[in-house]
């Protein structure tokens, strides 16, 4: 009878045990997708105040197109939005003119052909930034649509098939200058080196002489360094009127370039006026963090539209 009672009493505390592992479990459990619930929510809340910040900008760049004939960096948009308190958070954001960046689409042109004007200019961009100037040659073979390797710095399907995992080029334009991490061996330091400079626009995109920094400016012919090495005159030309800047930019070029069709097609590759702009929105809410990348392209009658979007990275 003892006996019996003893195996009773054993079998009901393990009876107790297994109830109490289930219930902490499944409260757990429903801990987690409570939490779950509500990180998504907030993350759903973040992007939808991300939006209206996106929306803003687009309304910022059709008042300042219809209120000045070229774009600047003293016109209001390229002020920075500072933290605004909205819902249990804040956003900050600042829209960026891509075309004051060299567009590493440019490296081929429409018929996707190597476009040696620009394949220069970019590896004088390298060197100008501290990186090898071999990169010129991978980042025109991941473009262009061809399978011949460009010098002997180039890489094809050839190169990236021998890596683990395989993989071919893309032989195709880059939507994000970060497709450049896909280069052999070029890696994050690099990337980040050059990332400032440089946009993926569509092919043919011209340069904006108002709000590219002195760095590209003199990437435009070898030797020159009149823009980078005095910022306060290049600020100062801009202020004049901005545009009055070109012929300023092409007195300093010509003495470096004795090519007339090269001469030509440098400064038919300027303007002063901005088709493409980035919107960087940052959201911060007590359990949530959202930055939104937003690429937009306005059209000639001044009103933008969303061409790409992205979280967390560039």
């Amino acid at each position: 009878m003892r006996r019996a009672r003893g195996v009773a009493l054993i079998i009901a505390l393990v009876v107790v045990a297994l109830a109490t592992v289930l219930a902490t479990r499944i409260g757990a459990q429903a801990a987690l997708g409570q939490r779950r619930g509500i990180g998504l929510l907030t993350q759903e809340q973040g992007f939808e105040v991300a939006l209206g910040a996106e929306a803003w900008a687009i309304e910022v760049l059709r008042d300042s197109f219809a209120a000045s004939h070229h774009d600047s960096l003293e016109q209001i948009w390229a002020q920075c939005l500072p933290p605004i308190p909205v819902e249990d958070g804040v956003v900050s954001g600042c829209v960026e003119d891509m075309q004051g960046r060299f567009n590493i689409n440019n490296l081929v042109k429409a018929d996707g052909t190597k476009n040696q004007v620009a394949f220069d200019q970019f590896t004088r961009l390298l060197e100008a930034v501290g990186l090898e100037t071999r990169w010129a040659s991978a980042a025109l073979d991941w473009i262009d649509p061809d399978g011949i390797v460009d010098g002997v710095d180039g890489a094809e399907d050839s190169t990236y098939l021998s890596q683990v995992p395989p993989y071919r080029t893309a032989n195709h334009l880059l939507t994000s200058t970060s497709e450049l991490l896909a280069l052999q061996g070029f890696g994050i330091e690099r990337f980040q080196r050059l990332a400032p400079f440089i946009a993926a626009l569509p092919t043919g995109t011209a340069l904006n002489v108002c709000t590219a920094p002195g760095l590209v400016l003199d990437t435009l012919a070898p030797g020159l360094t009149a823009w980078n090495q005095d910022p306060k005159q290049l600020q100062l030309n801009r202020q004049k009127g901005c545009f009055p800047l070109k012929p300023d930019l092409v007195q300093s070029i010509q003495p470096f370039i004795t090519v007339p069709a090269q001469m030509q097609a440098i400064t038919d590759g300027l303007t002063d006026r901005t088709q493409w702009f980035r919107v960087t929105t940052l959201v911060q809410l007590p359990s949530a963090e959202l930055r939104l990348y937003s690429l937009l392209q306005r059209n000639p009658g001044g009103f933008s539209r969303v061409v790409l979007r992205s979280l967390g990275t560039e």
